[in-house]
């Protein structure tokens, strides 16, 4: 429905945003991107050259930042579809303005820009942090309400209110279209988010707690947005999850890839409690970045189970089997 119009990528020096541009520029459509250092485009031209891909050099880099709003108009011009995949991941709590101002202000600024410039359709990359809370031990679905009263990160406020954002966007107007995936396992970003699980697994990653979390491939994440934005659908989210694993199955599959021991010691809440504690006075004293957070311990022992079954009713959407893609980024991760 929309090859052939100028696309705007944000966030394309991230996971998210480099797959999609991958596959974009694969397609051979018209790609802007965003990006606000040299350095950071690194690691998307470094996931091309590992795909054998050759088409990075099709893709019209532009410099800019979602908090800055005359830095939006070069990139925004001639726009006709927007993916909004930039946004600031971080469980510290010393982060919350910085969360507030780029995932809350960012998205307010880039739905106001697409409605200023008339853009078709508009799609955010949210978290199945930004979904509601379920009661007793119901499946976690689109339609489950968020309940203020209940305790919430600080990183799942931000994705909250972007959404906020984006659907005052609607109501004005804006054609949108929300994902909210689950965590997002993928090459080339080793680093950061879920890269660091496999850092982890293989240094010997003894404990493990009996939470549960539901993961998607990057692969599926960007195969499910580019399905919703050639449809007419309009004012949906659809919730990205492949599989719901243990915390344990999951460090088991990656653990036995590669060849390592599996987690055997249980890490109670007793435990992560004086664990993030401990964390956070060697941050105090040290300066070093947090490792546990207060929000991390809590949410490692949660047993949440997200339904994934809209997007596959309204699309017939299939994910690509999740142990596989686990397997084989560990046998992919650099040694």
């Amino acid at each position: 429905m929309y090859f052939c119009y100028m696309i705007l990528v944000t966030g394309g020096t991230g996971l998210v945003g480099a797959h999609l541009l991958l596959q974009l520029a694969s397609n051979g459509q018209k790609i802007r991107a965003l990006y606000r250092t040299e350095e950071a485009i690194t690691k998307t031209r470094n996931l091309f050259t590992a795909k054998n891909n050759s088409n990075f050099d099709s893709i019209e880099w532009v410099q800019g930042d979602i908090t800055d709003i005359p830095s939006l108009e070069e990139a925004f011009s001639g726009i006709e579809i927007v993916y909004h995949c930039a946004a600031n991941v971080s469980f510290e709590p010393k982060d919350e303005e910085l969360l507030r101002k780029v995932n809350i202000e960012g998205t307010a600024n880039m739905v106001n820009c697409a409605l200023d410039f008339g853009v078709k359709k508009f799609c955010h990359v949210s978290s199945i942090a930004a979904l509601g809370t379920p009661k007793d031990k119901e499946a976690i679905t689109e339609e489950t309400e968020w309940n203020p009263e209940v305790r919430h990160g600080d990183y799942a406020i931000s994705k909250y209110g972007a959404e906020m954002e984006v659907w005052r966007a609607w109501q004005e107007g804006l054609n949108v279209v929300i994902v909210n995936p689950g965590v997002i396992f993928g090459e080339g970003f080793w680093d950061e988010g879920s890269g660091k699980v496999f850092k982890s697994v293989k240094k010997g990653q003894p404990f493990y707690t009996k939470g549960s979390v539901g993961i998607v491939a990057v692969e599926d994440v960007v195969k499910a947005m580019t399905e919703l934005m050639a449809t007419d659908i309009n004012g949906e989210r659809y919730t990205l999850i492949s599989k719901n694993f243990t915390y344990k199955e999951m460090l088991n599959i990656i653990a036995d890839s590669m060849k390592k021991s599996r987690p055997s010691i249980y890490a109670s809440p007793v435990m992560t409690s004086i664990a993030w504690r401990l964390d956070w006075l060697i941050a105090s004293l040290t300066g070093q970045k947090r490792k546990l957070t207060r929000s991390m311990a809590r949410s490692s022992h949660n047993a949440e189970h997200y339904d994934n079954s809209k997007i596959i009713e309204k699309l017939g959407f299939t994910f690509g089997d999740p142990e596989a893609c686990l397997k084989q980024l560990s046998l992919n991760y650099p040694s």
